[in-house]
């Protein structure tokens, strides 16, 4: 082997690298070599270093250890917390009532919706024998509500509202009917509808929101004495104040007009409804009362056959004699109703006059109705409203065919009754004057400040330089 020989040259390298390490200075010798008594930055940090690896080495081997070891563990105890009980969903009974809510649809009567719902015609009329069910069964409206409450196909229980404030509730029980009637809150809410008449004062009227039943009150009721609505025109204003009825804050229905105006030909009329001695009425703002003392027209819908003269010829007896009253054609059956409140003086037959009605208005005030086919059901003796009916029109006793031949006479004396001055009803005065203003306040200040808006967009209209639709609803909830 030779000193060039690979394996050689190897190990000699080994040996001398072994030898260089063993003759290197240790460190703790070089540490030592130098120390001059204080220790040096990089000695502090190395030497704070070592510190914190020992403590850390010495709090983690000795749980090394004893696990490595197999040491005791330590005891454990176990408790037993009460969990929530399981919501568990009971089984739903079923509700002692299921009722079936039925809304009347337009034209459907009573036995059609019960028959909608199975129910033999039999018990429909054992409920209508009920007190006060008839009536409002018998009228009901479309959208009015009926519930139905059916077990095994046969009705158990039945509802249906008397009026917005009462709902009766009936249960079936064999041949028994049980009644419960259960109160229902209405609250009145005063609205004031104002408008101007375009075409036709109804459309008008309906346009600013107030309800068919109150413009009959406003025409039939409240101005039927002062204005002929088949002449109202355009330009013609009005204003009504009137009540809602609300139930659960559904409007349920409207009440009665509190007050109401009417402008027509540069004049306004108006009526407050105020009561007095147990009557309701309408009166001026002043207290007097719109409901004249006397209508003019005792029959509705009649033409004028033969006016009030002092000489003619009579169809029947061919003498000319003076004719004290009016003739009204009209149909033979066609009501006749008392001109004014009176006491019945005579009803019966009265030669040439036939079926014929005498009524004593007072005060030297009398009236007679002549040819009646028949009487209505007032006696002598009896009183009778204005507009009551009291017969019907005839042709009986000296009668060319059906009319009724009305007299008006003062004191006996016969009058025209289409030209007469009637008498003037009895104003309020004292305590009920004074109750009267105070109750319809309210009521006039809306007027007047409806009224005053109106005013004011005419005149606004009237300045603008294009024409403006004036017809306005005013809806001013209290």
């Amino acid at each position: 082997m030779t000193p060039t020989d690979p394996g050689t040259i190897r190990r000699n390298r080994l040996k001398s690298l072994r030898k260089t390490a063993l003759q290197r200075p240790v460190v703790a010798r070089r540490l030592s070599d130098g120390f001059s008594g204080r220790w040096s930055r990089r000695q502090w940090v190395q030497a704070s270093l070592f510190v914190t690896i020992g403590a850390l080495v010495a709090a983690i081997v000795p749980g090394f250890g004893d696990l490595q070891a197999g040491s005791t563990p330590l005891a454990r105890q176990s408790m037993a917390l009460p969990l929530p009980p399981i919501a568990m969903q009971p089984a739903q009974p079923r509700p002692e009532h299921d009722w079936q809510v039925v809304r009347v649809q337009s034209g459907q009567t009573l036995g059609a919706v019960f028959q909608q719902m199975g129910i033999p015609a039999a018990t429909m009329h054992r409920i209508l024998e009920q007190p006060g069910a008839k009536p409002a069964l018998t009228r009901l409206g479309t959208g009015a509500e009926l519930a139905f409450d059916m077990a095994d196909g046969s009705l158990r229980r039945f509802r249906y509202d008397r009026d917005p404030a009462h709902r009766v509730e009936l249960s079936l029980k064999g041949d028994t009917i049980t009644e419960q009637v259960i109160e229902r809150p209405t609250e009145l809410r005063s609205i004031v509808s104002s408008g101007e008449i375009q075409s036709s004062l109804y459309v008008a009227a309906r346009k600013a929101g107030l309800p068919a039943n109150a413009i009959a009150t406003m025409t039939d009721e409240i101005f039927n004495y002062d204005i002929d609505f088949t002449s109202a025109k355009k330009g013609d204003r009005f204003s009504v104040v009137y009540d809602q009825v609300w139930r659960e804050g559904e409007l349920v229905g409207s009440g009665d007009i509190r007050a109401a105006t009417f402008t027509t030909g540069g004049k306004t009329f108006s009526g407050f409804r105020f009561e007095h001695d147990g009557k309701v009425g309408y009166y001026t703002a002043e207290g007097r009362p719109l409901k004249k003392s006397f209508i003019r027209m005792p029959i509705p819908y009649a033409r004028v056959t033969s006016g009030f003269t002092t000489a003619r010829k009579h169809p029947i007896l061919g003498k000319t004699r003076a004719h004290q009253g009016v003739d009204y054609g009209a149909g033979s059956g066609t009501p006749i109703m008392a001109a004014g409140d009176a006491r019945v003086q005579f009803v019966g037959w009265k030669g040439g006059y036939g079926r014929t009605v005498v009524l004593d208005h007072g005060r030297g005030y009398t009236t007679l109705y002549a040819h009646m086919s028949r009487f209505g059901k007032f006696k002598v003796g009896q009183r009778v409203p204005q507009g009551s009916v009291i017969g019907y029109v005839g042709s009986t006793g000296l009668a060319t065919g059906p009319h009724l031949h009305y007299e008006f006479r003062v004191n006996g004396v016969h009058r025209n009754p289409l030209n007469v001055t009637m008498p003037p009803a009895e104003p309020l005065k004292g305590a009920a004057l004074v109750a009267f203003r105070a109750e319809t306040a309210p009521a006039l200040a809306r007027i007047q400040e409806v009224e005053g808006l109106l005013r004011n967009n005419a005149m606004v209209a009237s300045k603008a330089p294009a024409k403006v639709d004036t017809t306005t609803g005013v809806d001013q909830q209290a």
